[in-house]
């Protein structure tokens, strides 16, 4: 073979060898390249859409491997439900507030405070770029506010903030700034408004009233939170609270308990003797109560009921002027009496 043919096929060979690597090799992509790829997809088919109000927001939730349920993040989330958001430097930790609700967020800790209450969900917040994401049920069960999750997509609604329910008041509490009032019932039943700087307190025509206006006895409108905690009285926010008495009575006393003697006095006047337990400090455990013509008689809500239903061994409160008599029990002028409503017996 001429030398020229022996390079011309040299060089050919040589092309072709080159071509074939280039094209076996083309298909192939790094490990690292190709992890990255897989952790892209992985990461978009992890991602959440949030829906606020029917609003569409920027960011996005994502479910981490580990998790029981979608992270959503948190400030995003809370603003646009009108929530303030302040960050607390001394905590490290983020406060949330709106009207009547007030709760702390710190990543890392899945313990979360509701109205000073400690609630956990099972899943911490994490940071994430600068970031604080919170499970996606801290919307319902911390901000009481309706979430659902369908698919890649979340969903979160503004809940109806206020229902009414009418009481008469049996204890008011004030201390470290930490303000209620019970209604509805004594001890362990009833419910327990939580009072806030936010809370508007007024009689019927409007008249602005202080916490300190309010007593024992009134009959009070009371527009509270949907929610309320699990203890024993249950405790949720007020938003306004509206005396209904016309005629506001200082210094009121009460007495929860049994009527333990019903007497009929000379002038046809009824008396009751109420054994039980002091709603004040100055109240009395027995007290023997006199009751005038026009003295109201009422239930745990303050409906109207009838003087038939004062009989021995009823469960009463009676509410009474400071001013009785030396004996035992003493004797003082009735003011209001509750005639609670029997509780049915469970099975």
């Amino acid at each position: 073979m001429k030398p020229t043919l022996r390079t011309s096929a040299a060089l050919l060979t040589l092309s072709l060898a080159l071509t074939a690597g280039a094209v076996s090799a083309a298909p192939l992509t790094s490990p690292s390249a190709a992890n990255a790829v897989q952790g892209i997809a992985s990461s978009a088919a992890n991602l959440y859409s949030i829906t606020i109000n029917g609003s569409n927001l920027t960011d996005t939730g994502f479910q981490p491997s580990a998790a029981k349920e979608p992270l959503i993040p948190l400030r995003a989330v809370a603003s646009a439900l009108g929530f303030d958001i302040t960050w607390n430097p001394a905590a490290k930790a983020v406060d949330l507030h709106k009207g009547n609700i007030y709760t702390t967020v710190k990543s890392g800790e899945d313990r979360y405070v509701i109205n000073k209450m400690y609630t956990t969900l099972g899943t911490a917040p994490l940071t994430k770029a600068d970031k604080i994401y919170v499970p996606a049920s801290f919307v319902s069960e911390v901000l009481h506010q309706t979430v659902v999750v369908e698919g890649k997509k979340i969903t979160i609604n503004s809940a109806v903030e206020h229902v009414n329910e009418q009481g008469v008041i049996t204890s008011i509490h004030s201390s470290d700034g930490y303000a209620s009032v019970q209604i509805k019932g004594a001890g362990t039943a009833g419910l327990v408004l939580n009072i806030s700087r936010d809370t508007v307190i007024e009689q019927t025509d409007g008249t602005s009233l202080a916490f300190a206006d309010l007593q024992l006895g009134m009959t009070v409108s009371a527009e509270h939170a949907m929610f309320a905690t699990f203890s024993l009285p249950p405790q949720t926010p007020a938003y306004r609270i509206t005396v209904q008495d016309d005629k506001l009575q200082s210094d009121v006393l009460g007495t929860a308990g049994n009527l333990e003697e019903l007497t009929r006095n000379g002038d046809g006047s009824l008396s009751i003797r109420v054994k039980g337990s002091a709603l004040s400090e100055a109240s009395q455990s027995e007290i023997v109560l006199r009751l005038a013509a026009d003295t109201p008689l009422v239930n745990e809500s303050g409906g109207t009921v009838e003087p038939s239903a004062l009989v021995e061994g009823a469960s009463v409160i009676g509410f009474y002027t400071p001013v009785m008599t030396r004996s035992l029990p003493p004797i003082a002028a009735a003011l209001k009496v509750v005639v609670q409503t029997p509780q049915p017996v469970q099975p």
